[in-house]
């Protein structure tokens, strides 16, 4: 019977051990994630995603279309729960990595197009002018706010400092883009009302945005369009945020369409290498990359597991000690070890004289 609440308490307490050792071990595992291939027949796309402004879904369920044929049409469609980008837990930070997907095709009117954003929580989700992506004059105005957008731009706008009308851009709290690259690189012309493919990726620990495209009938590819530096985390402040996509025509009649979108969050500690957002996406021809030396990750979580070893190990001895004395009240030294005094009746001590000389005898 002592056995078995020994193994209880012994249990029990290499666990507290184990979660304070290794708390990212198990925060890595949360995650937020959704996937519509498809918008036709899916109970839950109502449930998870809101449309707000012109969206509506077509009538046979096949896509979403976030502007309407008419002008100064603007639309939204947000995923319904909080994100959030970062946490403290225990003094450490754990930073959200995630990667998104969707497919869409924009009308060959000139519009602003598409935009994939990042709200704050309070945003306002009115006050929609068909302009500026779809984004409400209250939150651009604020420009002390922080939002984040990928903007997929077929419009020139000089008041932005537009590159032309058939860009990608970055955007940080402004429309004004901190960094852009001309989509005619890839040989795409984003108003061209054919479907596009798009994959944002952001990694936490290296703090890094990458941005690709492709048409509808070819691969992710291996070189990113745009890549950009941003740490969401410190952006944020850990507040949580809302994504979506966004979508305003102007003054013309441009009509936006998403066919598809997926998204996928992990929570990854500071010392732990990230894994890939999406493992099916990555080219089955690029040669796998050799590491040759331990990293500096590698190091810490190999001190990690040796500290976590050895409380156990020292947690294990104090519950076995503290079990011996306070519980089963055993002494600390065996009772065959104890002295124990000696009397002696000297009357029956007979002390023998043996004489020298009889000894040489």
């Amino acid at each position: 019977m002592a056995s078995i609440y020994f193994s209880r308490y012994y249990l029990l307490f290499f666990s507290v051990v184990f979660l304070i050792c290794f708390p990212g071990l198990f925060l890595a595992q949360s995650s937020s994630s959704f996937g519509f291939k498809s918008f036709a027949k899916n109970s839950n796309f109502l449930n998870e995603i809101g449309f707000f402004g012109d969206t509506k879904l077509d009538e046979n369920g096949s896509f979403v279309q976030i502007t309407q044929s008419w002008g100064f049409s603007a639309g939204r469609m947000m995923y319904r729960k909080p994100i959030t980008m970062g946490m403290n837990k225990l003094g450490r930070n754990i930073k959200a990595s995630f990667g998104t997907y969707f497919s869409f095709s924009l009308s060959p009117e000139n519009g602003d197009g598409l935009a994939f954003v990042m709200l704050p929580n309070g945003y306002s989700s009115d006050g929609y002018n068909g302009k500026l992506f779809g984004l409400s004059n209250e939150l651009i105005q604020k420009k002390n706010r922080a939002f984040f957008a990928v903007e997929i731009d077929t419009k020139m706008d000089n008041q932005f400092g537009d590159l032309d009308g058939n860009h990608v851009g970055i955007n940080i709290g402004s429309l004004v883009s901190v960094k852009v690259s001309n989509s005619s690189e890839l040989n795409l012309d984003l108003s061209s009302g054919k479907k596009l493919q798009c994959w944002i990726d952001y990694e936490a620990s290296s703090k890094r945005f990458e941005i690709r495209m492709s048409k509808a009938d070819e691969t992710r590819p291996v070189s990113p369009l745009l890549s950009c530096p941003i740490d969401l985390f410190e952006m944020f402040k850990g507040q949580d945020v809302f994504i979506g996509l966004s979508s305003s025509n102007a003054n013309s009649t441009q009509v936006c369409k998403v066919f598809s979108w997926s998204f996928k969050l992990r929570q990854v500690p500071y010392w732990m290498h990230s894994q890939p957002l999406d493992p099916q996406t990555v080219p089955k021809d690029v040669k796998p990359v050799t590491i040759r030396q331990k990293t500096d990750c590698t190091v810490r979580v190999l001190t990690a597991l040796i500290i976590g070893i050895a409380c156990g190990a020292l947690g294990a001895y104090t519950v076995m000690f503290v079990w011996s004395v306070f519980v089963t009240k055993q002494p600390v030294a065996p009772e065959e070890y104890v002295v124990k005094p000696a009397i002696y009746d000297y009357d029956k001590v007979k002390v023998l004289a043996v004489d020298a000389c009889d000894d040489v005898k």
